[in-house]
């Protein structure tokens, strides 16, 4: 029979392993023979594996196969490194096993929520009355935050969309930053509006909102209900639209106003960027990531509505075999999040607050943004190269003097393992993208960086 101590102990020990190695190991897999880990996975066994044998023969086999995330020189797509009591915190929500659908499947897992679901609210700026739900991350976040809209606006005009659903119902306009985020387009898709829904709003030059033409879209549109979608960090240059000015217009028309802010919206932790978010109070709806800026493990995000009720009618349900909802005076998680069985995120991010603290995060989305000047200010040092956003968070865009040069430069850093930055299009320009938002990344982790921009540049 397996010691399940001594096999945790070890998978543990499996883990920390890697942990320790990714700041030392090539970022990216240097070469990697699929097909060779394919038949090294096998076939499903006929007979019975002992556990501990599983869990070497899994490691042995991926380990060569794993992108070194949690190393501090990973710059690709804003994905943070879980913090060591977020880690150990998962381990320990995996070993609880709690379902963390309401108080009856789990007390502590509701209450843990409860905790810090204001702490992040408090955190965020976000008034003290929203209610929240721990989601699977960003695309989860705004899915939910923009299908309570859909119920509010709806509602106003006399609609019921839970019973009725979408067919002859009075149409919803969306007026969206023209620069949004992927996950808004596909949030309208799997809400049944459709992509092609979203009207465009005109930006500047580093992607954020143009107020003036904001109004002129909802002006000349025709009255109903309205959906408006700003944003807090765009995803190419981190730049933040007036949430103030752009509130305030969209409310004037009756519109709901969501702020997808999936790494942007930490900039109100700290005081050197928390300007960034003025008046993001205002709003409606937030969504944000967990497992970016916050370092929490994967499967880690958060939505928060202004309108709890709005937000419970879009998501809850109710069945007869199903008994707790409001237990002991705690919420029922479920209510707020589109899964029954679901894990239970609080635990985790619980950890990572309590690791942090408030000067913690703070000093972690300060420390990101001066790590990305540093990235800015040595490489615009270089001949031919150049920065193409003004760096206001933690996202530098790094011109190289063209689409074929961008391109060689990103794949020969790729290549290198060195660190593991990507590209993107933007504005007309193929460019490099770098987002710096791991606990573990120092200056010297920077310049270990630039050295190999550098060298690949030289090398092009």
């Amino acid at each position: 029979m397996t010691d399940l101590r001594d096999l945790l102990t070890h998978a543990a020990s499996r883990a920390a392993d890697h942990r320790a190695e990714a700041a030392r190991q090539p970022v990216f897999p240097a070469s990697l023979d699929h097909e060779a880990m394919r038949k090294a996975l096998g076939p499903l066994p006929d007979h019975p594996t002992p556990a501990r044998a599983v869990v070497d023969q899994l490691a042995d086999i991926v380990e060569p196969g794993l992108v070194a995330t949690t190393g501090p020189r990973y710059f690709g797509f804003v994905v943070g490194g879980a913090l060591d009591a977020a880690t150990a915190a998962d381990v320990l929500t995996t070993g609880w096993d709690q379902p963390a659908f309401n108080a009856v499947t789990s007390p502590a897992a509701a209450l843990v929520e409860d905790v810090t679901g204001g702490w992040l609210k408090d955190l965020l700026g976000l008034p003290a009355a929203a209610s929240f739900g721990f989601v699977t991350g960003g695309q989860a976040a705004n899915t939910v935050a923009l299908a309570a809209a859909r119920h509010q606006v709806l509602a106003g005009v006399g609609w019921d969309v839970e019973q009725r659903g979408l067919l002859g119902g009075p149409p919803i306009r969306v007026v969206a930053n023209g620069e949004r985020h992927a996950t808004i387009d596909r949030t309208f898709r799997l809400l049944g509006l459709g992509a092609g829904v979203v009207e465009a709003v005109a930006t500047d030059d580093q992607g954020a909102i143009d107020v003036a033409d904001l109004s002129r879209v909802l002006a000349e549109g025709s009255a109903g209900p309205t959906i408006v979608c700003l944003q807090a960090g765009n995803v190419n240059s981190g730049a933040f639209d007036d949430f103030a000015a752009a509130t305030s217009v969209a409310h004037e028309h009756g519109a709901w106003v969501h702020v997808d802010g999936a790494f942007g919206l930490w900039a109100a932790a700290s005081p050197t960027t928390r300007h960034l978010t003025a008046g993001i109070d205002t709003a409606d709806s937030w969504a944000t990531d967990g497992h970016k800026w916050l370092n929490v493990p994967y499967d880690s995000g958060y939505v928060f509505c202004a309108h709890p009720q709005a937000h419970a009618n879009a998501m809850s349900f109710t069945a007869a075999y199903l008994t707790g909802h409001g237990q002991g005076g705690l919420r029922t998680p479920a209510d707020y999040v589109l899964e029954s069985s679901r894990r239970a995120r609080g635990f985790a991010t619980w950890a990572a607050l309590r690791q942090l603290g408030r000067s913690g995060i703070a000093e972690l989305v300060e420390r990101c943004c001066a790590l990305a000047r540093r990235f800015a200010e040595q490489l615009a040092a270089v001949d031919g190269v150049s920065a193409a956003n003004d760096v206001v968070l933690n996202q530098v865009l790094v011109d190289f003097g063209g689409h074929e040069e961008t391109d060689r430069v990103v794949e020969a850093v790729q290549r290198s393992g060195e660190c593991w930055m990507g590209a993107t299009t933007w504005h007309g320009r193929r460019l490099m993208r770098i987002s710096v938002s791991n606990w573990r990344t120092t200056e010297a982790d920077v310049d270990r960086s630039v050295a190999a921009i550098v060298a690949a540049v030289s090398r092009t």
